[in-house]
């Protein structure tokens, strides 16, 4: 329940609608700064597959090599497929997040730190099933440029790899590497959300910390580097799943669990966190903007539409 206004009657709550649509929204504006880092970090994790030498030795020499061979636009690689996954699996996950985590606050208090965690795992397996067609081809795209031309799939946009894929290989594989996707988004979610709002809470008892920029941002760091931790070995087992081809009907992989054993008896077990310098650099900022943009957009539509002038985005 939400706390009362000054005059005694409980605050109007943002439509739920609203809230879904400003979670796809605000994840939307995060990929416009961070869809390079999301290009670098898949292809970090594909680089050594099936035994091949590495391609690339760190992050920046990705990056280098990316654009030298590639140009400075390539970066952006797949970008309609990351704004559309946005879209999809954004949109579903912190529009159920916050709407459970509204309901599940009692008499003003938070929900506890389980519970958190436990919303935020629900919100991200719906999540990650919606926007899974688009993290496949997400995948696909930003992994095209390592392989030769003659080799690559040259998806146009997502729709027309979303329209090629269920027409060549079937409907069925928009959703391939679904269960790895989903248990990492779990992961994600139950690790990135919960972990988001104790931290703010924690920052904010402190005394030091006042709602606002700074704090989200603090707040938001703290929780990717967390979420990082926890979920790269699921990020990259679904990640190679979802990009490997089938030939003569033998696909390279039996599924997420064979991805985990080849990687950590061929690369060694830290290749199970390869690309984890992109992958934070790229999953940090995402956070925070994400946050720091679901915040505003919370308090001024609070403000502007509900006239409620309590400070706080609500809601995280």
């Amino acid at each position: 329940m939400a706390s009362p206004t000054k005059n005694g009657n409980p605050p109007a709550q943002i439509p739920k609608s609203i809230k879904f649509l400003f979670g796809g929204t605000a994840g939307m504006a995060a990929t416009l700064f961070v869809q390079p880092l999301d290009l670098v970090k898949n292809r970090m994790q594909l680089s050594g597959e099936g035994g091949a030498k590495r391609q690339y030795k760190t992050s920046f020499h990705a990056l280098r090599s990316i654009i030298a061979n590639e140009g400075l636009f390539a970066v952006y690689t797949g970008l309609s497929a990351g704004l559309f996954r946005q879209a999809t699996y954004t949109t579903t996950r912190l529009g159920i997040y916050t709407s459970l985590f509204e309901y599940a606050t009692r008499d003003g208090k938070n929900p506890s730190f389980t519970m958190k965690a436990l919303i935020g795992c629900t919100a991200g397996g719906i999540g990650a099933f919606v926007g899974t067609p688009a993290e496949i081809s997400l995948i696909r795209m930003t992994a095209d440029g390592r392989v030769p031309l003659a080799e690559r799939r040259g998806y146009k946009n997502v729709f027309n790899a979303i329209y090629r894929i269920s027409n060549e290989e079937g409907v069925a594989t928009l959703w391939r590497g679904c269960w790895p996707t989903v248990a990492r988004a779990m992961v994600v979610n139950a690790a990135q959300l919960a972990s988001y709002s104790q931290a703010k809470e924690i920052l904010k008892n402190t005394g030091y910390f006042a709602e606002g920029l700074f704090l989200h941002f603090c707040a938001s760091m703290v929780s990717g580097l967390i979420t990082t931790f926890f979920s790269m070995p699921v990020d990259i087992a679904k990640t190679r799943v979802q990009n490997m081809k089938v030939i003569d009907g033998k696909p390279e992989y039996k599924g997420a669990i064979d991805v985990v054993v080849k990687v950590m008896r061929n690369e060694g077990m830290f290749s199970l966190w390869k690309g984890f310098t992109p992958y934070y650099a790229r999953l940090g900022p995402h956070t925070v903007l994400t946050f720091i943009f679901l915040e505003q957009m919370n308090k001024n539509y609070k403000k502007l539409v509900l006239h409620d002038e309590s400070s706080g985005g609500g809601g995280l």
